[in-house]
C-alpha cells in the first residue's frame, strides 16, 4: 500500500463515495485554474471497506425530501448516475453498472401526518421531481398486497427514484478519480500542525492547517503531509476529526455535531410477499422495505427512537430489535410478511448530525483551509455526486456554481438554527 506523499495540494479525509466524489470533481473541475494539476489524496483508514457507511447502506436514491436543497441534490445525482458512464468511464474499462432499479419511493401517511405529506409533494413538483398522490383506494388498486387500513394517504415517485449497488458507484468514482491522477492512501489522520500551534498569546481568531499528520495502519509512525486545503469527508467520524490533536480548541467551538449511529439492515425471503414491481416503501410507522434482488427476497430496517439508540462501539447486529420491533410492524403493513424468513443482516453507521440530520458542507467558520463534506445522516450515498461537486466548487471558484447549497452551511451550527428535514428515515 503506497505511503502518503509529502505534500497535497488538497488532502481528502474520508474514502467513502462523499470523499472519491470530492476528488473526482475537483480533477474535473480544475481546468486552466491549476496549470500543473491539482495535486489531490484521499485518505482512507479502512481500505477493505469494512465498517464503511457507503457499502452497508440499503442503497436507495430518492428526490422525496422535505429540503429544498436535499430535492435538487438528488435531482443533480439521479442525473449524474443516469449518464454513469458519460461521468465515470475510462476509456478501455468495461461499462458501468450500478444496477439501477427505478421501482420508486412510496411513503405512506398517517391520518395526522397527510397534510403534512400534501405540502411536502408541492415542494418537490415545484423543483421539478414527479411525485403523485394516491389516495388509499388507488394505493389498494396498485398494490394489492398492502394493508391500508389506517394509511390516510401515500406520496409515490415516478421517476429517478429507486435503488443501486454502493460499491458499484464508489469503486466507479474511486477508479475515475485515480485514472485522473487523484492519488490514495490508506491511513489514519490523527492530528494536524496549524498555523497557530507556536502562537502564543492573544489567540488568534483563525488558523490554516499547514500539516496533515497520516499513522500508518498498525504502526506508531505517521507522515506529515504538508497541504493548502483539507477537506473532512470523514462520515461518521467527522466530528471526532475536529478534536484531533493539534487543532486549537477555542477555534473548533461549537463543535461538528455530527456522531456514529448504528443502523440495522435485515435481508429476508417471502415466496407469497410483494412482486418485483414493489417500491422502496416507508410505512407510518418508520419501518422500511425494499426488494433485494430475485423474486421474494426483501431487505429493510427501522431507525431507534432517540432513547434507544443501540451501542455504536462496534457493529454487532440486535436480532431481537428484528423480530420484537420491526416485524410485526411489517406484517401489519403487508400481511404476507406473517411467514418471512429472515436470511441474514449486518449494521452500518449513519454520519448522524444531531444538530438537524442534515449535511455539513463548505468551508469552517475559523480553521481557513478546511472545508466539510458530512453529516448526511443516510443520506450521504445518494447526494453524494452533488456534494462533492459543490465542495470542488467552492474550493476552485470560491463560490457555489451548480446549485446554491450555503444554507447547508456552518452558519446555521453557530446561529442555533436548524433546517428542518421530515423524510429521515
Amino acid at each position: 500500500n503506497p505511503r502518503p506523499p509529502d505534500e497535497a495540494d488538497v488532502v481528502v479525509v474520508g474514502g467513502g463515495v462523499v470523499g472519491w466524489s470530492v476528488a473526482y470533481w475537483l480533477k474535473v473541475l480544475e481546468g486552466r485554474w491549476w496549470r500543473h494539476g491539482m495535486k489531490v489524496l484521499v485518505v482512507e483508514r479502512d481500505p477493505m471497506y469494512s465498517r464503511a457507511s457507503t457499502v452497508l447502506s440499503a442503497g436507495g436514491i430518492r428526490q422525496q425530501f422535505s429540503l429544498r436543497e436535499n430535492i435538487q441534490m438528488s435531482r443533480f445525482s439521479a442525473s449524474f448516475l443516469r449518464n454513469i458512464n458519460e461521468h465515470l468511464g475510462v476509456p478501455n474499462e468495461s461499462p458501468i453498472d450500478i444496477q439501477f432499479q427505478p421501482s420508486g419511493y412510496l411513503f405512506l401517511a398517517s391520518p395526522q401526518n397527510a397534510a403534512a405529506l400534501e405540502a411536502t409533494v408541492q415542494l418537490q413538483r415545484d423543483e421539478g421531481a414527479q411525485v403523485t398522490l394516491l389516495s388509499p383506494t388507488q394505493l389498494k388498486t396498485k398494490f394489492p398486497w398492502l394493508n391500508t387500513e389506517d394509511v390516510a394517504l401515500a406520496s409515490y415517485g415516478l421517476e429517478n427514484e429507486g435503488w443501486f449497488d454502493p460499491w458499484t458507484l464508489l469503486n466507479a468514482f474511486r477508479r475515475k478519480a485515480m485514472s485522473l491522477g487523484v492519488q490514495s492512501c490508506s491511513g489514519d489522520v490523527r492530528a494536524f500542525v496549524t498555523s497557530a500551534t507556536h502562537v502564543t498569546a492573544p489567540a488568534p481568531l483563525s488558523a490554516r492547517i499547514k500539516y496533515v499528520h497520516v499513522y500508518m495502519p498498525d504502526s506508531l509512525e505517521y507522515q506529515p503531509v504538508a497541504c493548502a486545503i483539507v477537506v473532512n469527508a470523514a462520515g461518521a467520524w467527522a466530528g471526532k476529526l475536529l478534536e484531533a490533536e493539534g487543532l486549537p480548541r477555542a477555534l473548533c467551538q461549537p463543535p461538528l455535531p455530527i456522531q456514529p449511529r448504528k443502523r440495522y439492515v435485515f435481508t429476508w425471503h417471502c415466496p407469497n410477499g410483494p412482486d418485483l414491481s414493489c417500491p422502496f416503501v416507508i410505512d407510518t410507522s418508520g419501518a422500511y422495505f425494499r426488494p433485494d434482488g430475485s423474486a421474494g427476497n426483501y431487505l429493510g430496517g427501522m431507525s431507534p427512537p432517540e432513547e434507544e439508540e443501540p451501542d455504536p462501539s462496534d457493529l454487532s447486529v440486535d436480532h431481537d430489535y428484528f423480530q420484537e420491533q420491526i416485524w410485526p410492524r411489517l406484517a401489519q403493513r403487508v400481511p404476507a410478511f406473517e411467514s418471512l424468513r429472515v436470511r441474514g443482516s449486518w449494521a452500518g453507521y449513519y454520519d448522524y448530525n444531531t444538530f438537524d440530520q442534515n449535511g455539513v458542507l463548505g468551508p469552517h467558520p475559523r480553521l481557513e483551509n478546511l472545508f466539510l463534506a458530512a453529516g448526511f445522516s443516510g443520506h450521504g450515498l445518494q447526494h453524494a455526486p452533488a456534494a462533492g461537486r459543490a465542495v470542488a466548487e467552492l474550493v476552485i471558484k470560491g463560490r457555489y456554481e451548480t446549485l446554491d447549497l450555503r444554507r447547508l452551511g456552518w452558519e446555521r451550527l453557530l446561529e442555533g438554527k436548524p433546517l428542518e428535514e421530515h423524510g429521515v428515515v
